[in-house]
């Protein structure tokens, strides 16, 4: 007769693996979502002369998400990646520091407007 330790095992495997199925589908769609992050960062870099805050932010998370699924699909970890853990926060930066632009000023809120 069969083992139900070892059937139990089998279906692990093979929710496992359609996890995987689907976070290589996921991995297509955030490689591609990514590459275009690089290539409006650079513009946004030739342009403003510094690289976007938000954009820096966006990709570092977006490739330690990708590094998850990685790590998933490898068995290196058992945690699946988003929606199922928390979404990466982005780490200080390492490199330029980001394009800032100055607050606008703002009338005083007490002055009585002029007519």
């Amino acid at each position: 007769m069969s083992d139900p330790k070892n059937e139990a095992g089998y279906e692990s495997i093979l929710l496992r693996v359609l996890w995987m199925v689907v976070y290589a589908l996921v991995w297509q769609v955030a490689q591609f979502i990514l590459g275009a992050v690089v290539l409006v960062q650079l513009i946004y870099r030739l342009i403003y002369g510094a690289p976007n805050a938000g954009l820096m932010n966006f990709g570092d998370s977006l490739s330690q998400f990708l590094a998850q699924i990685g790590r998933f699909g490898s068995f290196h970890s058992d945690q699946k990646p988003w929606p199922f853990a928390d979404w990466p926060t982005p780490r200080t930066p390492e490199g330029e520091a980001p394009h800032t632009v100055a607050p606008a000023a703002h009338p005083v809120r007490d002055e009585e407007p002029k007519l």
